[in-house]
């Protein structure tokens, strides 16, 4: 953390120096670069999204007073759920998780329910939000400190509630036991917002400046850091293009760009300069390490671009710098992944929450072999946890030794090309 705090006041020291100004365009050089599809991280999206769907649905039905929900209620949802099939379609495919039974006084009106296994599961959440309390504090606070006033709508938290690991209802069961850190306000434009009281200074440190604290990064582009004073990031690029000289001379000179922290001030930099194009990939790149699945929808990042001082046609970073970001186009919406979370389609180091979320997507797979067969053919929640448990050490022993780049389509794009940006099939 020392470290860190000496390069912040170093890069402080370089930005005020009056010959900086022109510095700050370089006059990068534009290559021609081909979008990689990665199979790997599009199956994990593809995966993660049924598995949010059920946790999102099985958190409806918890805060719901009657403790469940019926058909009606959710004929609605499958747009809002990001599903391609109806909800209630998607409920009867999980009947290890959601279990099926009358209305009370409609008899041809279906309900739904949690299971034993999904209140245990739910139980298990629980444990783990609050054994890591302080760590969601953390990253909520940073991801506040990255904004220009410090403030983030309450519609956009909820939105990133799943990638952010925070607990449902967080605004009412975690941030009141918090009044010295948050409050909620009202924005200029009206909406509900929540505000950080005060600044963290011990919280002012990115991720890529802590992983740099201890070792030097080892890649294929270290040749290119000898005798530089700045970090570099990591670099994970698809098969062929580390050898292509256009583009390492390019990430050469990117890299040599002095770094700039998102937590730190940057109305002093050129919008228009290479030092901004920069730090808007700092600053992406730092909010989607504070994702516990180091990834999000683009959608969730265009509603806080003018908070988190990014380019309007924000896209083009994703697509420009494929070393760090993957954009997967999967499930008829816009991901962005870090790449350098993920190693060969798996977290490389997984949030407890995370691990306890494989748990819930392993018991809903398994119930796809239940459905349609009655409930009392399902096993008990004991029986059932046990035998995932040790499908999920089996998986981990045989480990996975598919290579990504074996996976990889190649679409040819402009990296000074701006992607689509204002269309999607979905809302997110």
């Amino acid at each position: 953390m020392f470290k860190a705090k000496i390069f912040v006041s170093s890069i402080k020291n370089l930005l005020s120096h009056p010959q900086f100004e022109h510095q700050q365009w370089r006059g990068i050089v534009k290559v021609r670069l081909k979008w990689v599809k990665n199979r790997s991280l599009d199956h994990v999206i593809d995966t993660d999204t049924d598995l949010k769907a059920a946790c999102l649905l099985k958190d409806a039905i918890k805060r719901s007073p009657t403790g469940f929900l019926t058909a009606k209620s959710f004929a609605d949802w499958q747009k809002l759920l990001g599903l391609t099939v109806p909800v209630l379609r998607f409920l009867r495919r999980y009947p290890t998780l959601f279990e099926e039974f009358p209305h009370a006084r409609y008899v041809n009106l279906p309900c739904f329910r949690l299971t034993g296994t999904a209140l245990l599961l739910d139980s298990q959440e629980q444990s783990i939000h609050q054994a890591h309390e302080n760590d969601t504090i953390e990253r909520l606070s940073k991801v506040l400190m990255m904004m220009r006033s410090r403030t983030a709508p309450l519609q956009s938290l909820h939105s990133l509630k799943w990638d952010l690991g925070l607990p449902d209802n967080f605004e009412k069961v975690l941030i009141p036991k918090y009044p010295d850190h948050f409050s909620f306000v009202k924005a200029p434009t009206g909406v509900s917002a929540l505000r950080l009281k005060r600044w963290r200074e011990e919280f002012a440190v990115s991720a890529l400046e802590i992983s740099n604290e201890g070792e030097e990064m080892g890649d294929e582009y270290r040749q290119f850091k000898r005798g530089q004073t700045t970090l570099a990031f990591p670099m994970n690029f698809p098969r062929g293009y580390g050898a292509q000289k256009k583009v390492r001379a390019w990430m050469e000179e990117f890299q040599k760009l002095p770094y700039i922290s998102p937590y730190e001030d940057s109305r002093h930099i050129d919008p228009n300069s290479e030092l901004m194009e920069k730090r808007a990939v700092g600053v992406l790149h730092e909010f989607l390490s504070l994702t516990i699945h180091k990834k999000t929808k683009r959608n969730y990042l265009r509603s806080l671009r003018e908070e988190l001082n990014i380019p309007h046609k924000f896209t083009r970073l994703f697509t420009r710098y494929p070393g760090i970001f993957y954009l997967s186009l999967k499930c008829k919406t816009t991901t962005v992944a870090l790449k350098e979370g993920y190693r060969r389609g798996k977290l490389v180091n997984p949030h407890p929450l995370v691990r306890l979320r494989h748990k819930f997507y392993h018991v809903m797979r398994t119930g796809l072999l239940y459905r349609g067969k009655g409930a009392n053919l399902i096993p008990r929640e004991d029986m059932l946890l046990k035998d995932m448990g040790n499908r999920m050490e089996d998986k981990e022993e045989e480990g996975d030794d598919d290579d990504e780049d074996e996976d990889e389509e190649y679409e040819e794009i402009e990296t000074g090309d701006e992607y689509d940006e204002e269309t999607s099939d979905v809302e997110d």
